[in-house]
């Protein structure tokens, strides 16, 4: 019988290397929040609510090894420009999002791509190792393209000659190109496909054990091959301080205890 998970027992042992976080970055009313909707629970909601700051959590277990992926979702405001680059520094792949009838919010994207690197490279200069930025830039309202403001050939030269950037226009209205623009941006990070919305199998909070099963990780299981994907409905987002010590650590700890290194859920 599979033990229902309570908050207190939210306690996953996870190797950092496994751990990543995803940040959703754009104008307001773009549909970054319609986007991770899609991404988690394949809803569109059609009414409109601001977003401050949304924190979420998804688990996987792809072919025996076990994965946390962390989703901000931040405001398209950005009233306090340190939180934004806290964002920036945290994280490890990054969803630029403008609105295709909205020329307005693609020069902010092209401002975010152009902070993305610039504070990515102080980091860089610090630990004295390359850091990639695994980087989507999805065009969104394809379903209003009648309204369209912002041409192809604007986009392409905002993303030519940069092998880790990739560009898609989709509508997260009609979940047109969703999936594959995630697959793609995973495939940039060097991690599992088999995170995208299609390809695992989605299951609910009750089989948190399949996750946490060290039977997972037998021969069996990883020549079956199967994935799956739980959102954590009991996520927090990490405190400013925890940020600030993760950032700490990887510009003088980066290198050492790298074996003791875990990712713990609380």
């Amino acid at each position: 019988m599979i033990k229902k998970m309570s908050p207190s027992e939210n306690d996953f042992d996870i190797p950092a290397k496994n751990c990543y976080r995803m940040v959703i970055l754009g104008s307001t009313k773009v549909g970054k929040t319609a986007i991770v909707s899609r991404f988690l629970n394949a809803k569109f909601d059609e009414q409109y609510t601001p977003t401050i700051e949304d924190f979420h959590r998804k688990l996987y277990s792809i072919k025996g090894d076990v994965y946390q992926l962390d989703i901000l979702d931040t405001s398209g405001n950005h009233p306090f420009p340190a939180m934004r680059r806290l964002s920036i520094l945290t994280g490890d792949v990054f969803i630029l999002v403008f609105s295709l009838d909205n020329r307005d919010s693609f020069q902010e994207v092209q401002r975010l791509k152009k902070q993305i690197f610039e504070t990515k490279s102080c980091l860089k200069n610090k630990i004295k190792e390359n850091i990639d930025v695994p980087l989507v830039i999805c065009g969104n309202k394809g379903d209003r393209d009648f309204y369209r403001e912002v041409q192809q050939e604007e986009i392409e030269q905002l993303v030519a000659g940069d092998d880790k950037c990739a560009y898609f226009e989709i509508s997260a209205k009609r979940n047109e190109n969703v999936d594959k623009m995630f697959q793609t941006l995973f495939t940039l990070a060097k991690l599992p496909h088999e995170m995208s919305p299609d390809l695992h199998r989605k299951v609910s909070v009750q089989y948190c054990d399949i996750l946490r099963s060290k039977s997972l990780k037998n021969k069996k299981m990883k020549d079956a091959g199967e994935a799956f994907g739980m959102v954590n409905p009991c996520a927090r987002r990490p405190s400013v301080h925890s940020d600030l010590m993760y950032i700490k650590e990887k510009t003088i700890g980066r290198g050492q205890g790298k074996d003791k290194e875990r990712c713990v859920i609380s």
